[in-house]
């Protein structure tokens, strides 16, 4: 999964079959693969993090929902409780997101960097890369270079397909029981 530079482009190489001919011929068939082992090591704790964030963010509300309902001596079921307003729900999932992002977004860059100059820029592997990424350019130059942008676009995703997620969930359930 190579990216196709603007330098490249430039050089004539406009076609995709020329890219992947001249990456196949000049670093293998691996080379069309350039950035894949970052990717699902990105994706794996990317995923974790957001998905543990926000249930635990779920978990919170409910708990604080069943100590005020005590409070008015009530019992609290969670089954029976009116369904979390939207507004709560996005907002939990676009935190998450945001919080997962923040924590992973170095490994992004990994793969970024891995796509578009592959073994040619030095990155034998996505360790190395992290690692001379860090020592060269630095944390925020380097690392977390252009996270704002995802933290704009990235939290509004997230959020969006946890309430999405959560209300097929419940369509579901609630299908299951009536029949």
């Amino acid at each position: 999964t190579r990216v196709v530079t603007a330098a490249a482009s430039a050089a004539g190489m406009t076609s995709v079959l020329t890219d992947l001919t001249r990456i196949v011929r000049t670093e293998g068939v691996r080379g069309l693969y350039g950035g894949l082992t970052p990717t699902l090591v990105g994706i794996i704790p990317y995923a974790g993090i957001s998905f543990a964030t926000f249930e635990t963010l779920k978990g919170t509300y409910l708990t604080r929902q069943k100590r005020a309902a005590e409070e008015r001596g009530e019992v609290f079921d969670p089954e029976r409780a009116p369904s979390m307003p939207v507004v709560t729900r996005l907002v939990m999932g676009g935190a998450a997101g945001l919080f997962a992002q923040s924590i992973t977004y170095p490994l992004d860059i990994v793969r970024r960097r891995i796509q578009v100059v592959g073994k040619a820029g030095g990155y034998t592997s996505p360790w190395k890369a992290l690692v001379d990424i860090a020592r060269t350019e630095g944390l925020i130059g380097g690392l977390y270079k252009g996270v704002s942008m995802n933290w704009v676009k990235g939290p509004i995703s997230v959020a969006v397909s946890f309430f999405i997620n959560d209300s097929v969930k419940s369509f579901f359930k609630q299908m299951h029981e009536e029949h």
